[in-house]
């Protein structure tokens, strides 16, 4: 296939190097960077003819892109955004100009080009628009050796919420985990095996099932001592742990301890 990037960053220059690595083309991108792996394009010019041009730029500035190339995608089969939050009707421009549109969101954490490239490989990716992109997209996908899922506009703010969730309230909650483990002069990395069974848990048993330790079950003294080691590691570091040990005690049934610690 041949596809165009318009916007080569983190998640678009990802998608562009998978696909490259499947045998597919990128033959152009536009780009306001000075430097690109890849031909850069005129905005104001007509597109190459290509099968999938992605939009991989900020949430907000998709429908003003969208908008601009209007006119210039004739010979291009499908416009697709790779947003998990904003609808694909943000691209009615397009819609409205006979152009396919689509979205492809990959539901994996893209903290660069070349290492996002390298997880696609075996992650879901959530797509949804018109027949035509829905096809070309899921195709693209397979290749990719992907896992592609229906994403429809009204299920895209509880899906994006969830995938943030997933993503980075995990993140926070190891961060703080490792300012604790330093401050007890223990390299965090002792917790790896720790987390990767939990999460291992959450998916084979369920997250209410996966929850142990003090909070789920009611240990109050214990939440307490916790509470105030955070707190002397720092002010910061003690307010994310409270807040995310309230979150868990919510998540536990356990409303009724949370005065108890306050």
């Amino acid at each position: 296939m041949r596809l165009i990037v318009i916007g080569p960053g983190r998640a678009g220059g990802a998608v562009g190097i998978a696909s490259e690595n499947a045998g597919h083309d990128v033959v152009g991108v536009l780009t306001r960077r000075d430097e690109s792996r890849w031909p850069k394009l005129s905005w104001d010019a007509p597109l190459p003819e290509c099968d999938i041009a992605f939009i991989a730029v900020r949430d907000e500035a998709i429908g003003e892109v969208a908008a601009r190339i209007t006119p210039h995608v004739g010979a291009v089969g499908v416009v697709s955004h790779l947003s998990g939050f904003v609808p694909v009707m943000a691209l009615r421009d397009l819609q409205e100009g006979g152009t396919a549109t689509g979205g492809f969101h990959p539901l994996q954490s893209l903290p660069d080009a070349e290492s996002g490239a390298r997880a696609l490989p075996g992650s879901f990716v959530g797509i949804g628009g018109d027949e035509l992109a829905v096809d070309m997209l899921t195709h693209l996908a397979t290749t990719l050796d992907m896992e592609p899922f229906p994403l429809d506009d009204a299920a895209r703010p509880a899906y994006h919420a969830a995938a943030a969730a997933a993503a980075n309230f995990v993140v926070t909650a190891l961060a703080v985990s490792a300012d604790l483990f330093e401050s007890a002069g223990i390299d965090p990395r002792v917790s790896r095996p720790l987390v990767e069974r939990a999460i291992a848990n959450v998916y084979e048993r369920g997250p209410r099932a996966s929850l142990t330790g003090p909070i789920a079950r009611g240990d109050i003294e214990t939440v307490i001592g916790h509470l105030t080691a955070a707190r002397d590691v720092s002010e910061h570091v003690g307010r994310q742990f409270k807040l995310m040990a309230e979150a868990t005690a919510i998540r536990a049934g356990r409303e009724e301890d949370l005065n108890r610690w306050r």
